[in-house]
């Protein structure tokens, strides 16, 4: 183990304590009506919190006060700092918008709680390639998208309204303390020739970044809830197969092919809802009677077998409910002869 200069261990506090002052600083800045710097900070927040568990680990300077502090850090300025900015900008004087402010930081530190928790309980393999819920980062930039589109567009909308504002903050911090999973970036693995197109997508959206801030940010935001159903398949998809917990993507979409694969050749295709349950009541379904009903004979079962057939011919209903036609057609079964006794 390498060892480690004592001045460079207090780097990673350092920048935890940075991203503690950039969320507090987002309140002051809302205070003052200046909403476009509150966003600025927070958003500034959140990447310092991704970057210093990485630099701690890069040089083995993790420590328990570290994680103490990171999610103190985090529940200040993804936490209080995004509620008290929502409700400057909206609802201020508005005792149920402050109710909702209350009820998001409550959540966020209530899922940071539950974060810390996991940390020392046993997992699946693949459940370390998700968070469980909406990470802090991601919620304290989702609760202001309201904001951002109200200065990105211009004025006010429905998307401002104080009811839209309070029932997306209050969604929001659902979302936090929900059991949805969803992708962390942590463990993704980068392939060595995928690093140069990597370096030229993150050149564009530093300059996505830098010419449209706002519009960047609205984006990334909308994409990530997006992504949420397709985590929620991937996590499903894993659970299933165990198989996959332990090799690369690649070899996981070569496992998904292959299953899909042999489901066709075992004829496992699921059928269209409502084509078969249709077009056998189709087949079936017979005119109605317009004369009374006659007596029953002995012949009853054989003459609905043949009404049977007739109308599955007329109507075409043979290839739709699957069934296959018997060589030679089909005949009419004989009425038996009744002899003397």
């Amino acid at each position: 183990m390498a060892h480690t200069v004592p001045g460079v261990r207090i780097l990673p506090n350092a920048i935890t304590v940075l991203a503690m002052c950039a969320g507090l600083s987002a309140v002051q800045f809302a205070l003052s009506g200046h909403h476009a710097a509150a966003i600025a900070a927070i958003a500034i927040a959140a990447v310092l919190d991704g970057l210093d568990g990485r630099i701690a680990r890069l040089l083995d300077a993790t420590s328990k006060m570290g994680a103490e502090l990171d999610s103190l850090s985090d529940a200040i300025s993804f936490g209080v700092a995004p509620a008290l900015v929502v409700y400057v900008w909206k609802l201020e004087g508005n005792r149920i918008g402050w109710v909702a402010a209350l009820i998001f930081a409550v959540c966020m530190i209530l899922r940071l709680a539950r974060f810390n928790t996991l940390l020392d309980t046993e997992q699946p393999p693949y459940a370390k390639e998700f968070f469980v819920g909406v990470p802090a980062p991601a919620g304290g930039l989702l609760v202001l998208l309201p904001l951002i589109l109200s200065r990105q567009l211009g004025g006010d909308g429905w998307w401002s309204s104080q009811w839209v504002v309070m029932v997306w903050t209050v969604a929001i911090a659902a979302l936090l303390i929900s059991r949805i999973p969803t992708l962390s970036v942590k463990t993704i693995k980068v392939p060595p020739r995928a690093v140069a197109p990597l370096l030229v997508l993150v050149g564009l959206l530093a300059a996505a970044v830098i010419t449209y801030p706002l519009v960047a940010l609205a984006v990334a935001m909308i994409v990530y809830l997006v992504h949420l159903p397709f985590a929620v398949r991937r996590y499903r998809w894993l659970a299933k197969h165990p198989e996959a917990w332990a090799v690369p993507p690649r070899d996981r979409r070569a496992i998904r092919r292959a299953h899909g694969v042999a489901a066709r050749r075992l004829g496992l295709r699921q059928p269209l809802p409502g084509r078969v349950a249709g077009a056998a009541m189709r087949a079936v379904r017979l005119p109605r009677r317009t004369t009374p009903p006659q007596p029953v004979d002995q012949s009853r079962h054989a003459v609905e077998a043949t009404g049977l057939t007739n109308a599955v011919r007329r109507r075409g209903g043979w290839r739709q409910l699957g069934l296959r036609r018997q060589q030679g057609g089909s005949r009419r079964p004989r009425t038996p002869r009744k002899t003397a006794g």
